[in-house]
């Protein structure tokens, strides 16, 4: 079938807004993630733990068994499945091919085969693949190399191909012959005259071939000279598809009406040994597809394109008990397929989709499959990197096999000549500050070079990036480089220089001096911290996902709801998203929207970041709908009742973001269909031509708004009238508005970017003109122009007209529906509306809404560094309440971790060269009003409860702690020991210079594998609460045991003795402990805090060395001996843990700009305990800190006697120094009470 100009538009609808696409899992997603939780040996139920429920398949009856997205949007055209390996090939309508391996559907090969036309025909040989496109023949290897392109000239419509020898190709279509290539010469050998209009359908037997006409006729022709034997004359209109096995040949087609054509119910059947009809079979459905599915008796399968399918023998009765229903995403199926076995069908949909139904949990494509060759793992891996961009580089480096034959690079000497290097020249600095003795001349180093390197000047053109050597760690205070002359320094990429401490002395307050937290970019995925920051300022959103709470492990909703619990929390320090990022890895969807870049793409910025920021926001828009569907607040909205969008089955995520709306296609022959859907956003759809147009036409954004969201366009589309595909007129009508408008901008050529630019420059000369100016050519204007044309008298608060250079985007829009559901969208100021309109409320009752630009995500052009993402928010009155006392709104720019205030006018100033609009949200007036914004704790104390450990060989002889009982309940104040152990998931990337010191480039990334609570007080102090092992589906690189105590497969639930839980159910547990108020006591628990995302703020240590009271004793991960005067005041981070609530034994016995000493010694030294012997354990590191703890009370007298407690620490300093920090060996050495030193504490 042509499905030529199908509406491309459909891609704007997620896909995920469909019920039929909810348990998709894409073949991106690594199986390992989908083993099913399985019961303990106990019996005992895990129902509190999010369970992957597997697909139950019955034998010998077809059911689904896999759905994914090939192209989201994109239709799908034709389906194959592979006659040699394990594969199912597809076709998109935009003539992209794509391959998925096994029932499982994984991925396997995707590569573009046309770029106009789509794909018509498959057929899979020995070495490769056949594409038949509408004027081409293409052979390409499975992985996406291309063998041979055929293109066939004198054909007009081609459709069809058959494969009748092993390399011989008959091709046929809409035209008066059929082709006959060999596929070993890729040359045509004959041409076979057919009758017009043509043949679309071929088939083949040991007797004859088939050729299907759309005139509704089968010819059967003979084999060797294809000439007609005899001729079926099937159906009077057209027909649709036929097949045959054996002495049986089975069509469907549609028949001539008196109103058009019809659709035939009428299966014709034909007995090929007597060359008859017999009696034709009656369906209940609407065939469009039929194939032969021999088993045990010669069933058919006739499909519908609305997704029924019913099985019926050919010489029987249908009975409609056997019709099942394909559940297709888009409104029709476009194709199906069989596999060789018959244990497998595919379907496509008109929006991407491919489903697999099978009838057998584990079927096979083919009776014999060869293995499948897949892509060997990269051996360069196992090579040190090398760098193109360095002169120096030295050949020599780069591996070639060794060989015989003569190289490319051996040149005969009668073709070339020496021409060696010239040196570069000396410095001219140096020549003139040279002294000579003698011959030998002595100069200062003017340092305009790296040290032991001079850069050789291959181009002359790239002189003036030779002094070019790295990106310092910040914007801010770095000199102007050539590259960025036009890159305003605090939009430029930041990024962290790290110290031999990490993070602890970097100074985040030099880039953010607001009290809004900004995130941190280090973390893998971060480029999405610009839209966190934009969710976070959407008040309705912000307090919907931090009520939010479910039971999925991986469920984005709670762990954005928990990060923006942080982002509130903090006070201008920055905070990280690695629980949040953690789980969107995990999320199948995003793996197959190309979402989750692996680190060297991220870093050299390969990809388009606009684009990836746009699908990013579509994603996480259609997530979060999910989840609050899932599991709704019930009292989150109070809404305005009586619209009809608010039905059951909605979220508020719903309500806030989509937009319902009427889809009308108008044919020809003047039939209407109308479809209800709706979306969450909506891109922009520009002129066409316009960046042609140089005459500065002026076009509104208002007006390019109202074309995109009221979208007509002319496409081939099906006709239930005419029953077949007519260009339609698609047009859309919206029913209901949203209160959040969302906006993808997608300028992702230079086509966009020019209609941008030309806008702004034609709105910039209106703006002019109505001054009083006039614009010069060269655009060159005196200070004194600027000064007059930009405050003219009576209009002081009007923008100057450097604010109004390249801006094109309005601060508020208004819209109007009118009762014939037509759609009015103009650029509104607020004098506007207060001379025309009124009140905001007044104007929503006449269907008139006003519309305010909230926030811009923009994307920075930076070739060097790849570029970046930043957002322009408009703070609201209640987020500068909360953190600042004031009632004000202002914009502000979030560059990551740098947060600045700018004018109003910069979030709307686009210059195209290096600053491009993605993203636009806007939001009605007064929203805040709909909507409760309380926010209610989700977290209850059911948390700390006994549950079931995820391990399967877990038994309760291997338990290391006894849960809290009901009257165990911790209250206000109560003391908990903590300790947390990690693991490695990344190593550190650190380069070494030539002085021999060492920076980080990239810190290692660790995940938390342990984590202990013990009881504080009570008759059961010093009994852990909870001692969970954290499960983790991410790869492993080292496990620290020496250091963590976490050995191989510990955090494998298949083999693991331990109690494994998810990070998640850790989280809540220390979250409620957190909330209830209790005191937590360890060694060293800033890191444990900052990698659990548990992060505390810094405290005043001056109250703790000047009061003797601990006010915030966060401090550093088991330093050793890091200790430098320069720790004695670190900065902390974003704040989740209250500071009087943490009571770290770091700071309890460390004296002012003196080194922070470990456990091990002050165990040994106080307590006379020696711990940490061949490994660490995190239940006696926390008892050991609970003890020390009581100690220094003890010492101390509750804090009331600094000076005598001074006096012991200095004693501990003293015999420190005098055993190196080094807790002596059991033989030659007395416990330390017994040493002079320690006499001061005995006085006590």
């Amino acid at each position: 079938m042509n499905f030529e100009g199908l509406d491309s538009g459909l891609a704007e609808y997620a896909p995920a807004m469909h019920s039929a696409l909810d348990p998709v899992l894409d073949a991106h997603l690594n199986q390992s993630l989908l083993q099913n939780v399985e019961l303990d040996p106990e019996g005992v139920a895990l129902e509190a733990l999010p369970v992957q429920e597997s697909v139950h398949i019955m034998e010998g009856v077809y059911s689904e068994l896999h759905s994914v997205v090939a192209e989201v949007g994109v239709p799908v055209s034709v389906s194959h499945f592979d006659l040699h390996e394990e594969m199912l090939w597809v076709g998109s309508h935009g003539g992209h091919a794509t391959s998925f391996f096994g029932p499982a559907l994984e991925r396997y090969s995707s590569f573009q085969v046309n770029g106009s036309d789509d794909i018509r025909q498959i057929q899979s040989l020995e070495n490769g693949i056949l594409f038949l496109t509408k004027n081409n023949l293409k052979y390409m290897a499975r992985g996406g190399l291309i063998m041979f392109d055929y293109p066939l000239e004198d054909s007009e419509d081609m459709h069809s191909l058959l494969l009748t020898e092993s390399s011989t190709l008959l091709v046929a279509g809409l035209q008066s012959h059929v082709l006959e290539i060999d596929l070993n010469t890729v040359q045509e050998t004959q041409k076979y005259a057919v009758e017009t209009p043509g043949v679309t359908v071929m088939r083949q037997t040991n007797r004859f071939f088939f050729c299907g006409h759309t005139s509704g006729k089968v010819s059967l022709r003979d084999l060797r000279t294809f000439k007609v034997e005899h001729k079926f004359d099937a159906f009077s209109g057209s027909l649709s598809d036929f097949d045959v096995h054996g002495n049986l040949l089975a069509a469907c087609g549609f028949s001539s009406r008196l109103t058009g054509l019809a659709c035939d119910r009428f299966l014709k059947v034909y007995d090929l040994r007597m060359m008859r009809a017999i009696t034709p079979l009656q369906v209940h459905v609407d065939p469009a597809f039929l194939r032969f599915i021999p088993t045990y008796t010669s069933r058919l399968a006739i499909i519908s394109q609305s997704g029924q399918c019913q099985f019926c023998e050919p010489t029987g009765l249908a009975n409609p008990a056997d019709i099942f229903h394909v559940n297709p995403v888009g409104p029709l199926l476009m194709t199906f397929d069989v596999s060789a076995s018959k244990q497998a069908l595919a379907f496509g949909d008109s929006e991407g989709c491919v489903h697999l139904w099978t009838d057998s949990p584990e079927p096979s494509f083919n009776p014999y499959s060869r293995e499948t060759e897949f892509a060997l793992p990269c051996l360069v891996d196992s090579l040190p990197p090398l760098d193109w961009s360095q002169d120096l580089l030295p050949l020599s480096l780069v591996p070639v096999p060794l060989t015989t034959d003569t190289l490319l690079s051996d040149w005969p000497a009668a073709n070339s000549s020496p021409a060696p290097r010239r040196a570069p020249p000396v410095d001219a600095e140096i020549l003139r500050t040279m002294k000579k003795v003698g011959f030998i001349g002595y100069a200062p180093n003017p340092r305009t070079k790296l040290r032991n390197q001079i850069p050789y000047r291959l181009k002359e053109s790239e002189s003036e990036f030779d002094s070019f050597s790295q990106v310092t760690e910040s914007p801010i205070g770095r000199e102007e480089e050539p590259h960025l002359h036009m890159v305003s320094k605090k939009y430029r990429k930041v990024t962290i220089k790290y110290s031999k401490l990490g993070l602890e002395d970097f100074d985040f307050k030099h880039y953010n001096k607001t009290l809004f937290a900004g995130l941190e970019p280090h973390i893998p995925n971060a480029y999405c911290n610009c839209m966190i920051q934009v969710l976070y300022f959407l008040e309705p959103v912000r307090c919907l996902i931090q009520s939010h709470l479910c039971q999925k492990e991986f469920c984005l909703a709670c762990e954005l709801g928990f990060l923006f619990h942080m982002l509130d929390l903090s006070r201008g320090d920055p905070c990280q998203g690695s629980n949040f990022l953690r789980a969107f890895r995990t999320i199948p969807e995003a793996s197959a929207l190309g979402l989750i870049l692996a680190d060297s793409d991220e870093a050299s910025g390969k990809g388009s970041l606009a684009r990836l920021i746009q699908r990013w926001n579509r994603f996480i828009l259609t997530q979060l709908h999910q989840d609050m569907q899932e599991l709704e607040a019930p009292q989150a909205y109070r809404g305005a009742g009586g619209s009809s969008f608010c039905s059951s089955g909605d979220s508020v995520i719903g309500q806030l973001f989509s937009c319902e709306m009427e889809n009308c296609s108008l044919c020809r022959c003047g039939s209407e269909t109308v479809r209800a859907s709706s979306t969450l956003l909506f891109t922009l759809s520009y002129p066409e031509g316009s960046n042609n147009d140089k005459t500065g036409k002026s076009c509104d954004f208002a007006q390019v708004l109202k074309r995109s969201i009221c979208l007509e366009q002319n496409t081939q589309a099906w006709c239930d009238t005419c029953e077949k595909y007519q260009p339609t007129i698609q047009t859309r009508n919206i029913r209901h508005l949203p209160d959040i408008l969302v906006i993808n901008c997608e300028v992702n050529s230079s086509k966009e970017a020019e209609f941008w630019r030309m806008q702004a420059e034609v709105a910039f000369k209106m703006a002019v003109k109505q001054r009083g100016g006039e614009t010069s050519t060269n655009k060159d204007y005196a200070l004194a122009d600027w000064k007059e044309l930009g405050r003219p008298e009576g209009m002081l608060m009007c923008p100057s007209i450097e604010e109004l250079k390249n801006v094109w985007l309005p601060f508020s829009i208004r819209m109007k529906m009118s009762k014939s559901k037509g759609l009015d969208v103009c650029n509104w100021t607020d004098g506007d509306e207060m001379q025309v309109w009124g009140p905001a409320r007044a104007e929503e009752q006449r269907g008139v809404y006003v519309y305010d630009l909230m926030a811009t995500v923009v994307h920075i052009l930076d070739s060097r560094t790849g570029g970046s993402l930043v957002a322009h928010i408009k703070v609201g009155e209640t987020y500068h309440q909360r953190k600042e006392g004031v009632t004000h709104q202002q914009w502000y720019l979030f560059n990551d971790f740098l947060i600045e205030p700018i004018d109003e006018h910069e979030a709307v100033q686009f210059d195209m060269n290096w600053k491009v609009p993605a993203i636009l949200y806007y939001i009605k007036r007064n929203l805040n009003s709909k909507y409760n914004l309380n926010i209610k704790n989700p977290i209850e104390a059911s948390v700390l409860l006994a549950e079931a450990s995820l391990a399967r060989k877990q038994r309760k002889t291997h338990t290391t702690f006894i849960p809290l009982m009901l009257n165990e309940m911790p209250q206000v104040g109560d003391l908990v020991g903590l300790d947390a152990e990690f693991v490695t998931l990344n190593e550190e990337e650190a380069e070494l210079h030539s002085d021999g010191t060492k920076s980080t480039i990239k810190p290692s990334q660790m995940s938390v594998a342990r984590i202990t609570c013990v009881r504080g007080q009570g008759p059961n102090e010093g009994i852990p609460f909870i001692d969970d092992y954290i499960s983790t589906q991410e790869q492993v690189v080292d496990y620290l045991t020496q250091y963590s105590g976490i050995k191989p497969g510990d955090l494998d639930a298949k083999i693991s003795s331990k109690h494994l839980t998810t990070l998640k159910s850790t989280y809540l547990k220390l979250r409620f402990l957190i909330d209830i108020g209790v005191k937590f006591v360890g060694h060293g628990l800033q890191k444990d805090f900052r990698v659990i995302n548990l992060m505390v703020r810094a405290g005043l240590f001056s109250e703790f060395f000047e009061h003797g009271s601990l006010r915030d004793t966060l401090c550093f991960w088991r330093m050793g001996n890091l200790g430098s005067p320069a720790l004695s005041l670190p900065l902390f981070y974003s704040c989740q843990v209250p500071k009087d609530q943490v009571l770290d034994t770091v700071y309890l016995f460390h004296m002012p700009r003196k080194r922070m000493i470990s456990l091990r010694f002050l165990a040994w030294y106080f307590l006379d305990l020696k711990i940490q012997g061949e490994t660490h354990d995190s239940i006696e590191d926390a008892r050991t800190a609970l003890q020390l703890y009581r100690k220094y009370l003890e010492l101390s007298k509750n804090g009331t006697e600094p000076e005598s407690f001074h006096t012991v620490l200095k004693g501990l300093y003293e015999k420190g120094r005098k055993m190196d920090w080094k807790v002596p060996e059991p033989e030659g050495q007395t416990s330390p009470k017994n040493a002079a030193v320690f006499s001061s504490v005995l006085a006590l």
